[in-house]
């Protein structure tokens, strides 16, 4: 079973026209089987068909009242995707992901406080998206690669839920949903809100969890898990051997003050019961393992 995208999924694609989107929008139609893309969203270009029979609009009001989409998946510039974000939610749609990066942090606070109160699910912004095999992707992961199953995926990074679910394909360990959370410092799903929503899940039955360098969410997240969670949790922490005070990559991942260090999260994760793997190459296996009981 998936969680967040599910058959009852309606996607809307914002920046459709855009050569990002409509290469993206693309991929989507083309694995969604019980997800379907509905509608685009550009301002100024509504009233054509792209793709060979998809509407846009000139806003997301009007796509969701013609179409019925409830969710939207955002290709916009970053000067543009905070109000994108922004309109998706006043439309009230249920699930919104922005692959959209380079947004300003002080933009995301803004947005956040904005939709925190709504019925809107953000995820992301700087995100791969989410996948639900067999169902739907709504983003920019490589869907062959995943397989339906009952082992759900959260991740900072992109590059290493690619790897991880390929490890889990390979040993024929399927994915409920996998969720690329983004590495930007404010967004809007955390590690605790996915996995909240797998926790609720039967028929998910393990969790991989992978965490950066950078910020405390990893930590929060195993406090969270030892109280809360009794299904296994498999976490990967990158950025071992990232120097002190440099940004690694994500706007997210760096380390301040000697707190948010790989080693202090791996730590606080193994102290919480949860399998912490020292290699990315050792996903797989550790999952296997959990899913039989080993420790």
């Amino acid at each position: 079973m998936s969680i967040l995208l599910t058959e009852k999924t309606r996607i809307l694609v914002q920046g459709i026209t855009g050569s990002e989107g409509s290469f993206h929008a693309q991929q989507m139609i083309q694995y969604n089987t019980a997800a379907p893309v509905v509608a685009g969203v550009t301002p100024g270009k509504g009233g054509q068909k792209v793709m060979d029979n998809v509407p846009v609009f000139n806003t997301v009001e009007q796509a969701v009242k013609e179409t019925g989409a409830n969710a939207s998946v955002i290709f916009v510039p970053p000067a543009f995707a905070t109000d994108a974000i922004l309109e998706a939610a006043d439309a009230g749609l249920a699930l919104v992901v922005c692959i959209t990066e380079g947004i300003p942090a002080l933009d995301m606070v803004k947005v956040y406080n904005a939709i925190k109160n709504t019925k809107t699910q953000l995820i992301g912004p700087n995100c791969p998206g989410v996948i639900s095999p067999g169902i739907g992707k709504m983003g920019i992961m490589p869907a062959f690669i995943h397989k339906p199953g009952k082992v759900g995926v959260i991740s900072r990074s992109g590059t290493l839920t690619y790897e991880a679910v390929s490890q889990l394909t390979a040993r024929n360990i399927g994915q409920s949903t996998c969720i690329g959370i983004g590495g930007d410092p404010v967004i809007g799903t955390r590690f605790i809100d996915a996995l909240e929503f797998f926790k609720n899940d039967d028929n998910t039955e393990a969790v991989v969890m992978i965490g950066e360098i950078g910020g405390t969410a990893e930590e929060e997240a195993a406090a969270w898990i030892k109280e809360n969670f009794d299904k296994p949790v498999v976490s990967f922490i990158a950025g071992q051997t990232a120097p002190p005070g440099r940004r690694m990559g994500h706007a997210g991942a760096i380390i301040s003050g000697g707190q948010g260090t790989a080693a202090e999260k791996m730590k606080v994760l193994a102290a919480a019961g949860i399998h912490v793997c020292k290699s990315p190459a050792e996903i797989g296996a550790t999952v296997e393992k959990a899913l039989q009981g080993e420790e």
